[in-house]
């Protein structure tokens, strides 16, 4: 890497993190190694560092190149302008801030045919130069001088003007009139709102009405608002602007550039307010709407990517024979049976609610299917109709019946419609894929999400406001470090899973389901070195992740890299007995000294990972899947009153608050002060998505369907 000196040293002092751990992960990241791979395999050499330092070691070198880049095209247009010095270069050199060397760049940068530059090529220039110098008493005389020499037809007013808007150009790029503004700007900026005059009574603009007159300091504006008040801007309902004390602005780069009194220091005022209000401002304003806008875009980023990871790390059922069932009225309840891999076996519709409502007959189809199939479990989606298929399901069931989870449905219709769900389901109708995505769920949660576009998941916020780029690389990061963490199947696993593994990609992905279909179950993990154009490198990152099950080598179902089996055989020939017998033998661990083990690849961290995975090879990470009732005695907002405390289930957070659903149709609100009883910055740090909560509804608005809850004291 070119410039690792560098960024070792800028990033380890922004991230307080240290120099060597930083550029040994800076040098793994240049070889190809993933994230995932490094944290988990590569601990000497980072020094410990996890995945969330490494993944913002990672960022903020992408940012830094990008810098790097910039810096190029910077040199070479001053250079090719004839106006580098050495001076100048050093500037540029040492600069890793791109607001820095874009102030740098501006006055060299080329640019439309402005004022200034007409002024310029008119020969006005000189005349500028001796205004700011304030030393003439009469520079009317002064321009019909300049005139003169040059034979110009101008008039002096129009020369003065000229001369003016050199100036006024000079000042607006200058770097401590910049900077002068910036601070303005930081310290004291509103965010003001106001609504389009001709769209204020639109149904459609009432969702913004809490913005038709807004004002608020920029630095105290969340980032939920900030995104509100864009989107309403978008959407053509709301003027936003960003403000500062223009006056107080203007004395300020006044007293910066005016020496004294009389003619030449008048005209260099008015030449300094213009370049302010017409240029400099302008400006600044963009650049601090772009810098809210990024932060704000960062903050709903964020909470959207913990979202995504508490959702994919949601609680399993594991591989049982389930029933998917997609609930409705009208239509039906589309009903599929899977076996314990998630193959479909079967799939109908029945009709037990209005206006069909032939409950007898459904319930009946019911518990033949179950006693066919052998059902171990039922998942319900929580869409239309759901709380009532419940209640179905569980009447349906006089003595014992399957445990029944009610499973979030959103993005069931998006993968339904997919081209994969189209492969994999060809002659099904889209009611039919979305019912069994539905029952895969509740079996192993990311397996089957990840099948989908995280943003049509329904746990995120403004997710189509922020820049897009930015968000897919989070939530692509997320995926695979959930992926990665909970390691996959290598003989079950989808193409799409695979996908998400440390050092795949669709392509080889794609190529272990093509080998696994032509040569049968893998039984070891070394079999992947066979499989096309997975090379050294790819099995390198991706082998450790990777589960077999029945594999003669018990190490092949564990997180121990194969990088690492020849110590692990090594301590099993220590203790005089085979490695899956160390496995079951806490005794024979326990007598083992890791330092022992201790060479120039593998030191302490990597020994005590490999002793906890030992212990528990292949084990899940995620916790245990819970059953779930609401209160019978609610079922809409009508039933609701203040006071009352009800059991919930989390089904989105944002950095506001918490959505809760309490059965009623109608998600309520735990604004972030009714969290707990001590002050929450942040929702995340405290609740988790699809928690079983207890709330207390303190606020019901039946016009607008809002419920307001608390969970304090509860």
């Amino acid at each position: 890497m070119e410039y690792l000196k560098i960024f070792t040293q800028l990033i380890a002092a922004e991230l307080h993190l240290p120099e060597p751990g930083v550029e040994n992960t800076l040098k793994l990241l240049d070889e190809g190694c993933t994230i995932p791979f490094i944290s988990r395999y590569r601990k000497e050499r980072t020094g410990g560092l996890d995945e969330v330092q490494i993944a913002a070691i990672s960022d903020r070198a992408e940012q830094l190149q990008e810098i790097a880049k910039r810096k190029t095209t910077v040199v070479n247009t001053i250079t090719e302008q004839g106006k580098m010095t050495a001076e100048l270069q050093k500037r540029i050199d040492d600069c890793w801030e791109m607001t820095t060397l874009e102030d740098i760049y501006l006055p060299y940068k080329p640019k439309r045919r402005t004022r200034a530059q007409i002024a310029r090529e008119q020969g006005l220039e000189p005349l500028a130069t001796m205004l700011m110098m304030q030393r003439e008493p009469h520079p009317e005389r002064a321009a019909r001088s300049q005139l003169s020499i040059l034979n110009s037809q101008l008039s002096v007013e129009d020369a003065l003007r000229g001369a003016q808007d050199i100036i006024a150009e000079q000042v607006s790029e200058d770097e401590r009139s910049r900077n002068t503004v910036r601070s303005a700007f930081r310290r004291e900026a509103f965010i003001v709102s106001k609504a389009v005059k001709s769209k204020k009574d639109n149904d459609e603009a009432q969702k913004y009405s809490d913005y038709f007159d807004w004002e608020e300091p920029l630095k105290r504006c969340s980032s939920h608002r900030l995104l509100a008040m864009r989107r309403g801007e978008s959407e053509g309902i709301l003027r936003v602007s960003i403000t500062i004390d223009d006056d107080e602005a203007v004395n300020r780069l006044q007293r910066s550039y005016v020496r004294g009194h009389g003619a030449c220091q008048r005209l260099v005022a008015e030449a300094v307010e213009d370049g302010y209000k017409r240029l400099l401002l302008p400006s600044i304003e963009t650049e601090f709407s772009n810098l809210s806008k990024q932060r704000a875009d960062d903050e709903a980023i964020r909470v959207f990517a913990e979202n995504l990871r508490q959702l994919l790390l949601s609680a399993p059922l594991g591989q049982k024979r389930v029933m998917g069932i997609d609930p409705g009225f009208r239509t039906g309840c589309k009903v599929v049976c899977l076996d314990g891999q998630g193959n479909l076996l079967h799939h109908e519709a029945i009709f037990p609610h209005p206006p069909v409502n032939h409950r007898m007959q459904a319930s009946i189809h019911l518990q033949q299917m179950i006693a066919d199939y052998k059902i171990e479990a039922i998942a319900i989606g929580n869409g239309t109709a759901s709380r009532e298929t419940k209640e179905f399901v569980e009447e349906a069931f006089s003595s014992q019946k399957p445990k029944v989870f009610v499973v979030s449905e959103d993005g069931a219709s998006v993968y339904s419609a997919s081209k994969a769900a189209r492969d994999e389901f060809p002659d099904e109708d889209v009611t039919v894929r979305g019912a069994v995505s539905i029952g895969r769920r509740l079996m192993d949660p990311l397996a089957e999400l990840v099948k989908i576009d995280p943003k049509s998941i329904g746990v995120g916020q403004y997710q189509h406001d922020v820049d897009q780029t930015k968000l897919k690389h989070s939530l692509d990061q997320t995926v695979e470090s959930c992926v990665n963490l909970v390691g996959v199947n290598l003989n079950t696993a989808s193409q799409h899973l695979l996908t998400y593994v440390s050092g795949l990609g669709p392509a080889l992905a794609q190529n272990i389901v093509d080998y696994r279909t032509t040569h049968g179950a893998f039984t070891s993990r070394a079999q992947l070195k066979k499989v096309p154009r997975l090379g050294p490198a790819a099995y390198q990152q991706c082998a450790g992740f990777l589960r077999i099950p029945d594999a003669k080598n018990p190490l092949d179902n564990s997180a121990v890299h194969p990088e690492s089996y020849a110590v692990v055989e090594q301590m099993a020939k220590d203790c005089q007995c085979t490695v899956a017998e160390l496995i079951s033998q806490k005794e024979t661990r326990e007598q083992i000294d890791i330092r022992r083990y201790v060479t120039g690849d593998i030191g302490l961290p990597t020994l005590t990972d490999i002793m906890k995975e030992l212990e528990k090879p292949g084990r899940d990470p995620r916790e245990q899947i819970e059953e779930f009732e609401f209160d019978a005695s609610v079922q809409t907002i009508d039933d609701l009153h203040e006071g009352m405390v009800l059991p919930g289930i989390v089904t989105n957070i944002t950095n506001f608050g918490a959505f809760v659903d309490i059965g009623v149709h109608q998600d309520g609100l735990v604004h972030v002060s009714q969290l707990a009883n001590r002050y929450v910055s942040d929702p995340t740090q405290v609740i988790r998505l699809h928690q079983h909560v207890r709330v207390r509804v303190i606020g019901v608005d039946v016009r607008r369907q809002r419920i307001s809850l608390s969970m304090k004291n509860v």
